[in-house]
């Protein structure tokens, strides 16, 4: 039985790399590349893949908006994501969206192979780093993953809007949105508002 592929990332070097090592692979078929979240939506939409190979971080949508559109939009495809990220907040985001697998760039060719036949056959695929730290984010619940409402402070930030703003938008008062950055700041280990910005599109946070 074949399983058909598709592989997304903004590099072509790295995604041709990659698509060209799984269509060497007997009963692999890559059916398409995208280079951004946005494209690997309507690539998705329409090539109906068994595996989806995802980046987090690309210009022009990211992979973690990505994930969770095909999941809310119930798009079949089993999520593994291939990413230099391995902090928390990323690793965390991809997997609350609803990647099946998450594995770093520096996995060997077999390794990826491996990771791609595990999340086609609905299996969990993680690499000992990433699942080091989702271990930890167990144990440590008030990790430096963001939750749903930081995530979306922060994103109205990085958007230029002031706090006034966000708490019309979020229907809080002011001071709520002043907790709400504290937290991330905290979280994100920085102390001002442009540093959170910067730090969130690092994590691939922001897409």
């Amino acid at each position: 039985m074949t399983t058909r592929i598709l592989v997304v990332d903004d590099h072509p070097v790295v995604r041709d790399g990659v698509a060209a090592t799984l269509a060497a692979v007997d009963a692999f078929e890559v059916v398409g590349q995208a280079a951004d979240g946005l494209e690997a939506l309507r690539l998705v939409a329409a090539l109906d893949p068994d595996v989806v190979v995802m980046d987090l971080r690309m210009p022009g949508g990211g992979g973690v908006d990505a994930i969770r559109e095909m999941k809310r939009r119930g798009l079949r495809a089993a999520v593994l994501v291939l990413t230099t990220f391995d902090t928390d907040s990323a690793t965390v985001a991809a997997i609350e969206a609803g990647a099946i697998g998450y594995l770093l760039k520096d996995a060997s060719s077999e390794q990826l192979v491996s990771g791609i036949r595990a999340a086609a056959a609905g299996e969990t695929v993680l690499s000992p780093a990433v699942a080091t730290r989702l271990a930890s984010h167990v144990r440590a619940p008030h990790s430096t993953a963001l939750s749903a409402r930081e995530r979306e402070v922060l994103a109205l930030v990085a958007r230029g809007t002031t706090n006034r703003a966000i708490a019309e938008h979020l229907f809080v008062s002011e001071a709520t949105v002043k907790t709400h950055l504290i937290h991330v700041y905290d979280k994100l280990g920085v102390s001002d508002r442009a540093q959170a910005v910067a730090r969130g599109y690092e994590l691939g946070i922001l897409g």
